[in-house]
């Protein structure tokens, strides 16, 4: 995994931002990660390398995105290999799924999540959580 150090500029006030301008989905997934997997932790509108992702959690080397109707299919194909070419696993939930079936996000998630308990995922260093 490369660290990057060196953000885009306004990085931090952008994710300050997003945080404290988060979406109704991002609200309800928030809570509901924290609820179901209280063991990880979650970080919340993260940078990774050029991009902002909703959800990280570094331990399960998983990232969660809540993606509206703004998204763009093609730009999110992109961000995802980037991801993926740093080690996670990208879920993807549209806003109307979190809202109307969160039960449903939560069990992908935890399917996801056991998955990458059996293929091995590495363990998290000190200070990353789980």
């Amino acid at each position: 995994m490369r660290l990057y150090t060196n953000q885009p500029a306004g990085t931090v006030t952008q994710l300050r931002h997003l945080r404290r301008n988060a979406t109704e989905a991002e609200k309800r997934l928030r809570r509901a990660l924290k609820e179901a997997f209280p063991a990880f932790k979650w970080r919340f509108q993260a940078p990774i390398g050029p991009y902002r992702v909703d959800f990280l959690c570094f331990g399960a080397r998983l990232v969660i995105e809540v993606d509206g109707g703004q998204h763009d299919a093609v730009e999110d194909a992109a961000r995802t290999r980037f991801i993926e070419s740093e080690g996670y696993r990208v879920l993807r939930f549209w806003n109307n799924d979190v809202l109307e079936n969160i039960d449903g996000v939560i069990a992908t998630i935890a399917n996801s999540l056991s998955h990458r308990e059996r293929e091995g995922a590495p363990q998290a260093r000190k200070g990353e959580g789980r």
